[in-house]
């Protein structure tokens, strides 16, 4: 006879998923020293926009005052907002 050891039931793992990852936002603030012009080609550089994608949310930083450009982990966020940073624009991670 055979006998089987009891185990003790498998105690559920912690599943990483998109919800318990807290996501950021790298957000554009409007200023009056940049053209619309120089913010798209930012945009489209620095965040890999499409052009009517980096088009759209310059408009909303002049329109609204500010735009979130990219949203993320905050590591992966954090060299683009430094790059964005660089170039000049008003940037903040919430």
């Amino acid at each position: 006879m055979i006998r089987f050891k009891e185990v003790a039931p498998k105690q559920k793992e912690k599943q990483v998923t998109q919800e318990t990852i807290k996501k950021y936002s790298v957000v554009i603030f409007n200023d009056d020293i940049h053209t619309f012009e120089y913010v798209i080609d930012t945009l489209i550089e620095v965040c890999g926009h499409e052009p009517l994608q980096a088009e759209q949310c310059t408009m909303l930083i002049h329109y609204k005052g500010k735009c979130s450009v990219k949203s993320g982990e905050y590591a992966k966020l954090l060299p683009i907002a430094n790059e964005l940073i660089k170039k000049g624009l008003t940037v903040e991670i919430q």
